[in-house]
């Protein structure tokens, strides 16, 4: 049995903080993201971009953490953009109605773009 570790990693997009996240995001893998996320939202960027386009398995834990994140970065007036292009994640929230609550990207580019847009029009 192999298993798939999750990794979690920061990087800088331009001015934006991205959360690159790798593997499977499960109840026992969940608690880092939650960490990185919570780590990102508490440092006062304006908005911080998660980067799901790596990964291949999330579950309903993995999913609460974000919506979890995305109520803390609304009430700190921080935006929670998601970068995803994966069919079977992206259904994922689509069958959940969380496509509605996020705003979500085919690349973290693009959620770049997106930020540029509002910042500028705002």
């Amino acid at each position: 049995m192999t298993q798939v570790e999750l990794s979690v990693s920061q990087q800088s997009v331009g001015e934006y903080p991205v959360l690159e996240v790798r593997g499977e995001v499960d109840v026992y893998s969940a608690p880092a993201l939650a960490d990185g996320l919570n780590t990102l939202i508490d440092s006062g960027t304006k908005a911080v971009i998660v980067d799901l386009t790596e990964v291949g398995f999330l579950d309903s834990t993995g999913l609460g953490v974000l919506v979890a994140a995305r109520s803390a970065a609304a009430d700190a007036g921080r935006a929670l953009p998601i970068a995803c292009a994966h069919e079977r994640i992206l259904k994922l929230f689509k069958i959940t109605g969380l496509d509605a609550v996020f705003e979500i990207h085919p690349s973290v580019d693009a959620a770049v773009h997106s930020l540029g847009h509002q910042n500028s029009s705002g």
